[in-house]
């Protein structure tokens, strides 16, 4: 490996492949995450150890691990981003923010129960500003971010989502879904005021992919219980979720943010004893974008929002 120039530099998109690769873990992980090869990934990797004249990897068996010199790169990278961030923010509040575009990325039943008002409000407040809804989660979602993809992320705190300490982004909380049972209308439990999550261990489940947030909530709070659900079916659709519950297929923890669509349905909806399951719903943009006009308009409708249903 080459000595390392007083006068080195390196370039800002082979900084991206590298903190993806530091979430993802492996090449292969890494390189259909950004939609490129193993290869390509290994070539882009290759030539930013050659430009800062270190190593970037080492071999782990058949795979790769980051080397002590990447974590220090990587330390710069975050701080360099955030910088780059807060520089675009300036420019645009330079401009007052009044046009452009956004993009909000945000998980199911967050465009369910929480953008409607928000977007709403958002139209009012900023009529000029086009403003656009994907839907995804963690890790995907904050690829996307990383990547300038989406500029405002809505996610639910689980193991895929990045830890609070994360510097890459700033991250506000908007408030705390509690999970209800939700039971057949002629279940056994139907008519109690709260119900012990353990009594129904033995029923069927309705479960969410365990990738999704919801579906990795609901594993999480029944093996705390004691118990791991038989899950009969896998479903990530909310509606889909409360019609097979209503049919009498099983038995399922629905959010209380989503809980208002369902209203028409024939089911019982159950507080918990105990401490009510619930997950943290939290908002995030890329460190040093938090100044950005728009952005911050966003944030603040919201705030506004989850205040309404929370």
């Amino acid at each position: 490996m080459e000595q390392i120039s007083e006068t080195f530099t390196v370039d800002l998109r082979r900084l991206t492949v590298l903190r993806e690769l530091r979430r993802r873990g492996t090449l292969a992980r890494t390189a259909e995450a950004l939609h490129l090869t193993p290869s390509a990934v290994s070539q882009q990797i290759a030539a930013l150890a050659r430009e800062a004249g270190v190593p970037l990897t080492e071999r782990d068996g058949r795979g790769v691990r980051l080397t002590g010199q990447a974590r220090v790169l990587l330390a710069h990278a975050d701080l360099i981003a955030a910088q780059l961030e807060r520089a675009r923010a300036d420019l645009a509040a330079y401009g007052e923010g009044g046009r452009g575009s956004v993009t909000i990325g945000c998980f199911s039943s967050g465009i369910l129960g929480l953008l409607p008002g928000a977007l709403s409000a958002l139209a009012v407040r900023l009529p000029h500003v086009r403003v656009d809804v994907v839907e995804a989660e963690p890790p995907d979602l904050f690829t996307a971010l990383d990547a300038g993809q989406v500029d405002v992320a809505v996610a639910v705190d689980f193991a895929a989502a990045p830890p609070h300490t994360d510097r890459r982004y700033t991250r506000t909380d908007l408030f705390t879904d509690v999970l209800d049972l939700a039971v057949p209308a002629g279940h056994r439990l139907a008519g109690l005021d709260r119900v012990a999550l353990r009594d129904l261990a033995t029923d069927a489940w309705i479960v969410g992919d365990a990738r999704s947030c919801c579906g990795a909530v609901a594993r999480s709070v029944c093996a705390a219980a004691g118990f791991t659900p038989d899950i009969r079916h896998a479903v990530n659709d909310w509606g889909a979720l409360a019609a097979l519950v209503e049919a009498g297929q099983g038995v399922a923890l629905i959010p209380r943010l989503v809980q208002p669509l369902y209203a028409h349905r024939r089911l019982a909806l159950l507080p918990t004893e105990g401490a009510a399951p619930s997950r943290n719903v939290f908002v995030a943009v890329r460190a040093g974008s938090e100044r950005d006009p728009v952005l911050a308009a966003v944030r603040d409708q919201l705030r506004a929002a989850a205040d309404l249903v929370s």
